[in-house]
């Protein structure tokens, strides 16, 4: 979240909405991205019209699927990086990962007094056709991004500076494409958003370009309305 206050004054300026997956990840206020101390910074964004959506509680990454038991369902090795539980492989059913897309959700809820969209992000977009299924068996559609939306605020910035990846971004990006970047990136060394957000949003406007929530999204429009979202 350290770049969470100015992420939002670049939207507002911008009048962008974006579509928020969150989930409960470390801080340096020690809450988590999800606790108390960001609870305001969530329920702001949801009054300026922004969406909201699960990326699982724990930040759980997918490793690998799990041979079922005869007859039983679906089961997953699962890591969380986040929680009191990180680092730790653990094998869940399909039951227990849909859980863990429902905490993220329902924190968002409580704390934005908005329903969040019936879609998920996979921590790292690790997923695989089982996962996929036992999480719309239960609700929630998985959106990935498209390979020029991939803006490269998680790479080393010594191999992958902020105007190389801007250059790359307003010249690949096409209609229709979803783009991915973070509220804050510990790795990184030269943060990408105070350098790049605002520049990629002015130069893809100039392209012709506006900016929707995942909700106006053609391929996910029919599935937020058959679900309640």
């Amino acid at each position: 979240m350290g770049v969470a206050p100015l992420i939002a004054e670049v939207l507002r300026r911008q009048d962008v909405r974006v579509t928020f997956f969150a989930a409960n990840e470390g801080t340096k206020e020690g809450d988590g991205s999800l606790g108390k101390h960001w609870a305001p910074w969530w329920k702001a964004r949801a009054a300026e019209g922004h969406e909201f959506a699960s990326h699982t509680w724990q930040h759980a990454y997918w490793r690998a699927d799990v041979a079922a038991a005869p007859g039983g369902e679906a089961r997953f090795r699962i890591q969380p990086s986040a929680g009191p539980q990180a680092g730790q492989r653990m094998t869940w059913t399909a039951r227990q990962y849909c859980e863990e897309i429902a905490l993220a959700g329902d924190r968002l809820a409580s704390i934005t007094g908005k329903k969040p969209l019936p879609l998920f992000r996979a921590p790292g977009g690790k997923t695989s056709p089982k996962l996929l299924a036992a999480a719309e068996g239960c609700g929630w559609r998985h959106v990935g991004w498209a390979p020029a939306g991939f803006l490269g605020d998680e790479l080393p910035s010594g191999e992958y500076p902020n105007d190389a990846l801007l250059k790359k971004a307003l010249r690949d990006i096409r209609g229709g494409d979803i783009l991915m970047a973070h509220l804050g990136i510990w790795s990184r060394q030269d943060p990408w958003a105070p350098a790049v957000l605002e520049p990629l949003i002015s130069g893809l406007k100039a392209r012709g370009f506006c900016f929707k929530t995942l909700r106006e999204h053609p391929q996910y429009q029919g599935w937020i309305a058959a679900h309640g979202g």
